[in-house]
């Protein structure tokens, strides 16, 4: 069990392409800070990079949040990475199609690979990020819907520095 304190960090922000890869870098320092091997690092700043785009693509009012959390909860630590956005309820109806087929393929690598096969051609909207995050961070992915408002997250047990 680690005796590393609660690290949480939120930012709010107009949604702006270019901010993602300075929010990317941030939140890197932020994982090196709490956590221990480096490729958990790169896979949780991967996680957050793809769900930042997802939410600056699909925001509704013009904001989006991102809310990062390394923590013990009964002696096992964990990584929650959680944004937030308005987006309209066609994107609602889509994600939660997304979020359903995702979560029935029982393999989250052939998934990804099938998605990529399937929207090759499509150039948003695709879902591929979220199936990024499931393959290749390794992550659970969950999804929670409040009238318009959208809260996606991504969690994973990490080793945290202690």
């Amino acid at each position: 069990m680690s005796n590393v304190k609660p690290a949480y960090v939120e930012l709010r922000f107009r949604p702006n392409v270019q901010l993602i890869s300075t929010v990317r870098r941030f939140v890197s320092d932020f994982y090196e800070y709490a956590l221990i091997d480096a490729d958990t690092v790169s896979r949780l700043a991967l996680a957050t990079h793809e769900l930042l785009e997802n939410a600056v693509r699909n925001t509704a009012n013009q904001e989006s949040r991102v809310c990062i959390a390394v923590e013990t909860v009964g002696g096992v630590d964990r990584v929650i990475i959680r944004t937030t956005n308005s987006t309209t309820p066609a994107n609602i109806e889509i994600l939660k199609r997304l979020f359903q087929e995702m979560n029935a393929a029982k393999d989250p690598f052939e998934y990804y690979q099938l998605l990529m096969k399937r929207t090759a051609r499509q150039p948003e909207g695709s879902g591929l990020g979220l199936a990024r995050i499931r393959s290749e961070a390794e992550m659970g992915l969950n999804l929670e819907v409040a009238g318009e408002e959208v809260c996606i997250s991504a969690t994973a047990i990490v080793t945290s520095k202690g």
